[in-house]
């Protein structure tokens, strides 16, 4: 994923909501969000790639309530050959039965195996962040996320990119909108990850890519003859452990699909009863 809008505990009716653009050159095979046949308890997308590692998923949600998402993290210069596929590590936790924490500390230690990355990692209860990229490129610390809205692309979380920021308040305009009834439409989420506008230079940041790449990558939704923006996925979770997940497909002539799906996840207890940090 290139860009991950979370609002967690922050609705009446929803304990996280999530809507993500997945960005990738068009080559790179992958399929879109299904069960799996090899992990039955796993919804996700595959990435289809020949990779050092598992094969992995950029965001899936497991049938107990365990949700997580990836970004990478841009530092071309950074970009080692021989790294591990890091989409291993969403499909690690959605597979394993570690909870948020315990997953990203056991993860820690061999965090250097990977390019930087951003990973969250979720059961419904708490809603943890972890980066092996850092202020100094040092690995930063795993950090529990109070209730709130978050905004994570190709940096640290919450890195105030142009997109972030924009996207956010889109977020949270979009989620004072949301009714919360069963079965209510995933449209608006879609409408705010399909912004196509571009920052300006003075706003773009500087990660090591060309002036070019940075202004192309610096909308929501992408769009190139080579590279843009794969997938859109809206999650819904309510307390309860009901859920709505829909996702949205593209190539670089447009929309070439969508799946939608509902059901109830086996939550421990009701999500909606653990207070925030």
């Amino acid at each position: 994923m290139c860009l991950i809008l979370v609002a967690w505990q922050s609705h009446p009716d929803y304990a996280l909501v999530v809507a993500g653009n997945r960005d990738e050159f068009y080559a790179r095979p992958a399929a879109p969000v299904h069960w799996w046949e090899d992990a039955p308890q796993v919804l996700a997308g595959r990435d289809m790639a020949e990779v050092i590692g598992e094969p992995g998923t950029w965001m899936g949600l497991a049938g107990d309530g365990r949700f997580a998402a990836l970004t990478n993290y841009r530092a071309p210069s950074e970009k080692r050959t021989d790294a591990r596929s890091r989409g291993e590590l969403v499909a690690g936790f959605l597979r394993g039965d570690s909870d948020p924490h315990a997953y990203l500390a056991g993860l820690a230690p061999r965090a250097g195996v990977y390019n930087g990355f951003n990973l969250l990692t979720c059961d419904l209860h708490e809603l943890w962040w972890y980066s092996n990229r850092g202020n100094r490129g040092a690995a930063a610390q795993p950090q529990r996320l109070k209730a709130g809205l978050y905004g994570l692309s190709n940096a640290l979380l919450d890195t105030p990119w142009p997109k972030v920021v924009s996207r956010v308040g889109a977020l949270a305009e979009t989620l004072a909108a949301d009714t919360g009834q069963t079965g209510a439409s995933a449209e608006p989420y879609f409408d705010l990850l399909a912004d196509t506008r571009q920052a300006l230079d003075f706003e773009l940041p500087r990660t090591g890519v060309t002036p070019e790449w940075e202004r192309l990558l610096s909308s929501a939704f992408i769009r190139s003859p080579s590279y843009g923006t794969r997938a859109s996925t809206v999650l819904r979770v309510r307390h309860d452990g009901r859920f709505e997940l829909s996702e949205r497909s593209f190539d670089a002539n447009g929309r070439t699909g969508e799946v939608s799906y509902r059901g109830r996840l086996r939550v421990s207890r009701d999500a909606g009863q653990v207070p925030a940090p």
